[in-house]
This record gives structure tokens, sequence and C-alpha cells, in this order.
């Protein structure tokens, strides 16, 4: 039934959480088993390296945080899945991506960039730490990294020559730049406005700790009254009534699966 959901729809809407990006690899950073838990030796948790204080405090600390995801994020390559979902929607007559990862995977993959919200910002863009202005770019950066503290030269800004960061939505960030995530807001829902009731959701290992990406699946499968499939080992339950289809795989194995 599933197969014959997607075979019909003209318009595909994918969203996706941390498990799209684990199937390349790429190990969370948070709860029990991830990699600030088990790898870091660091004593403070992930909510205060993942914060913009630490930038003001000791950016060198800051940045071998970030730097070590950005290392690893660059040298990881998007899975299958992200092939098989591009296939899947160049057939269509319309598509878009609502992702919380950072990883740029979606982009590295070759799907249009303008049909693309990523939520929580990019890895890949930078804004400066002092705010002296509201520019947001991108920038192949080279950051040596010791014991996860990040070496000079430190990565600055192209205005003040300052600090920069990643454009990233970090715990209690009154200073991320949002304007790149909301000209993407902008454009999605440019998208929403024109999809019929042949549109089906795609949700990929979207968890329940940061229920961003299940919120916005939900809301916009209860609104339009479109079907939503959830691709997620455990958690395949709804909070905000909708036509859910379960799928207990993981990522990579449910895309398969559902588009075999």
């Amino acid at each position: 039934m599933i197969n014959q959901i997607i075979k019909n729809a003209d318009y595909i809407i994918i969203t996706a959480g941390a498990g799209m990006s684990a199937d390349s690899g790429l190990p969370t950073f948070r709860g029990t088993n991830g990699f600030w838990k088990t790898s870091s030796g660091k004593s403070k948790s992930y909510l205060e390296m993942a914060n913009p204080k630490l930038f003001k405090e000791d950016p060198n600390e800051a940045w071998g945080f970030y730097g070590s995801r950005y290392n690893l994020y660059k040298e990881t390559e998007p899975h299958q899945g992200y092939t098989l979902l591009k296939e899947l929607v160049e057939s269509k007559k319309d598509y878009f991506v609502f992702s919380s990862n950072v990883d740029g995977h979606f982009h590295q993959a070759g799907l249009d960039k303008n049909k693309i919200v990523e939520i929580h910002g990019s890895i890949n863009h930078f804004q400066c730490e002092h705010q002296c202005s509201t520019n947001i770019w991108e920038e192949d950066l080279n950051i040596e990294i010791k014991e996860l503290i990040a070496k000079d030269p430190l990565p600055k800004c192209r205005d003040c020559n300052g600090i920069s960061r990643p454009n990233i939505l970090m715990f209690g960030d009154d200073f991320w730049n949002s304007e790149r995530t909301g000209n993407q807001l902008g454009r999605m829902k440019n998208f929403l406005d024109k999809i019929t009731e042949k549109t089906v959701i795609i949700e990929i290992g979207a968890g329940t700790e940061i229920i961003t990406v299940r919120k916005q699946s939900e809301e916009i499968a209860s609104r339009y009254n479109i079907p939503l499939i959830r691709i997620n080992p455990e958690d395949t339950d709804f909070h905000i009534p909708c036509l859910l289809f379960p799928v207990k795989m993981k990522g990579l194995e449910g895309i398969k699966e559902i588009l075999s």
C-alpha cells in the first residue's frame, strides 16, 4: 500500500532527522552512545558545548567541538538513500526537503538547494560571532584539532576579522542569524501553497528528544490531509492525529523498503 501511495503522488515532502545521517556512518552527538558522551573525555555536557557562550568564553574549545564535526561531515559521503530519494523526487512534479541535520548531505547528494530547509542551520555556512554584520557565507575551512581543542588560527569573520562561528542554531542561542533558514522556509511555504491531495510525506529518522521534524511532519499531514510515512526503528507513534503509515526500520533500510 505504501509503495502505491508513493507511486500515485505528484508531490513529495521529505522530512529528516539524525537517523537519516546515521547510515552514512555519522555518529549522533547526543545521548548515551553519542560521540560527546563516549569519545570526548570532556567534563562539559553536550548542552554546554553546543552553546554560543562558549565562543565568547573559550573559542578554541568551541571550535574544537564544532570543528571536529565539520571535519567529520566533510569527510563523509551521503549514503545510497539520498540517491534513491533524489531519483524519486525528480520523477515527480515537485518536492521539498525539511531537515534538522546540519551536515549538508542533501545538498551534497545533488538535491536542489532551493528546495531544502535546514531548520537548525548548516555547518558549512558561517556568521560573525560578534554579529558585526548579518552576512552568512560558505567557506572551505582547514581546522587543526588536538584533543578536541582547535589550534590557532581560528576561523575568522570575513567582515571584521574577529572570530566566526557556524551558522547553526545552538542551545539558548540569541545570536543565531536565521536569515538563510528564514528564506528557505519562505520557499517551502510557496511550495505548500500549490500542493494537492496527491502529496506524500516521507519522514526518516526523526527522534522524540527534539521533536522539530516530527512536529512539522504531523502538522503538514494533518493540515493538508495527506499521508505521512514515518521511517523509524522505534518511535512510530504520533501526537497530532494524521494519516500515519509507520515503517519500523532504520533510515536506509526503510527507504529501500518503501521504494522497492
